[in-house]
């Protein structure tokens, strides 16, 4: 087995920490999963097979990170979900915070990520 150069170790950080990130992403609507999983994709493809071939064929993010990079396009039903989701989690945060600038920022992120997804081209042939 190689061992690994400085780079490829600081490439394999880097990458492992934007995974952690964009998973969190999932979950946070103002954290955005799509650039982090995409540095992580960047960062394993140049330092690990292994760990790209993992990420790529990863059964929750890989058809979605695979589809972004090749076809700079999601499934319908990716939009949607995407959609839903953020608004609705937007929607909560927006009525639970206090400040008012706060809201502001929040509504302002959920329209430029709902401008992204409806910017980007939409998959026909859907498993």
């Amino acid at each position: 087995m190689k061992k690994k150069t400085v780079k490829e170790i600081f490439l394999i950080s880097v990458g492992s920490i934007s995974l952690g990130l964009g998973m969190m992403g999932v979950f946070i609507p103002v954290l955005p999963t799509t650039p982090f999983l995409l540095l992580t994709a960047y960062c394993y493809i140049r330092s690990s097979k292994r760990l790209y071939l993992w990420l790529i064929n990863h059964k929750i993010f890989g058809e979605y990170i695979y589809n972004y990079m090749t076809y700079r396009a999601v499934k319908r039903s990716t939009k949607i979900g995407a959609l839903l989701f953020l608004w609705l989690t937007l929607g909560i945060s927006i009525f639970a915070a206090a400040s008012f600038y706060l809201r502001i920022l929040l509504l302002i992120v959920g329209i430029g990520v709902s401008i992204h997804l409806f910017t980007l081209k939409t998959l026909r042939n859907e498993k």
